[in-house]
């Protein structure tokens, strides 16, 4: 004790002390590997179950936000419809959901949810807020089928506001509509607004289709004809609405024979 207390042992407490701290050291770094190589397996199944878990919180959030994307759309739609029935009242109005396209590329049909049991008759036309689109084909009771005036088919009888004028107004194969039998004497420009002139029969009057964006005029051609944009997005129908109070007159028994 007296020895120690003169401190001639104190470097080989610090020795000692030394060897035993170092030792310590060697086996906790080992305990704490071994530890956790043994929870590891654990650890990492929990993560993957947590991970699982928030990528199926993040799918489902995903699908709420482009459901009320949807219906924020829908509800657009739908006010404009209301605007435009509105600011038409001459007409009756009942709107209908575009469910289903015509999967042949030559032919331009939609198919709508509503049909005969809601009053719906073959030759009803039908337009958006922005325009017409075309008109019904044929009628089954909870469904239609709207032919559009881009249909190769589909011929609509129009009128051009700026040039005050009448022509033809045809579909084709590539959606392309045009206007044919313009006569010669009439000037034609771009941007002529074209509307719907009611003869025929098969539309009513002012109805709005497009402008004029092109003009073919050659003096060896009896009548000129014209490309016309259309004002409706024919790719991205959602809701239409068909006038109810128009009856198509079929006036084709009266026409001569060519």
């Amino acid at each position: 004790m007296a020895l120690a207390l003169g401190g001639y042992f104190s470097s080989a407490t610090n020795v000692f002390t030394g060897s035993l701290v170092n030792l310590q050291a060697w086996f906790s770094t080992r305990f704490v590997a071994i530890q956790d190589f043994l929870t590891a397996p654990r650890d990492i199944a929990s993560l993957r179950q947590r991970n699982a878990e928030l990528e199926s919180d993040v799918a489902e959030l995903q699908a709420q936000v482009i459901q009320l994307q949807q219906e924020v759309g829908e509800t657009d739609i739908l006010r404009a419809l209301v605007d435009f029935s509105r600011a038409n009242p001459q007409n009756t109005y009942r709107a209908a959901a575009v469910i289903g396209r015509d999967p042949s590329p030559f032919l331009h049909y939609v198919i709508i949810n509503r049909g005969s049991n809601d009053g719906f008759l073959r030759g009803m036309p039908v337009v958006t807020d922005q325009g017409l689109i075309g008109r019904i084909d044929a009628v089954i009771s909870d469904a239609a089928r709207i032919q559009l005036i881009t249909d190769p088919a589909s011929s609509v009888n129009v009128h051009l506001q700026n040039a005050d004028t009448e022509a033809s107004l045809v579909g084709s194969v590539t959606g392309d509509v045009t206007l044919e039998l313009i006569p010669q004497d009439i000037i034609v420009e771009r941007g002529d607004l074209v509307l719907t002139s009611g003869l025929g029969g098969g539309y009513p009057p002012d109805l709005i289709i497009g402008q004029v964006v092109n003009v073919r005029s050659r003096d060896f051609d009896l009548f000129q004809q014209a490309t016309v944009q259309p004002v409706v997005d024919f790719n991205r129908l959602q809701i239409v609405l068909v006038i109810t109070n128009f009856k198509p007159v079929d006036i084709s028994p009266l026409v001569p024979a060519p």
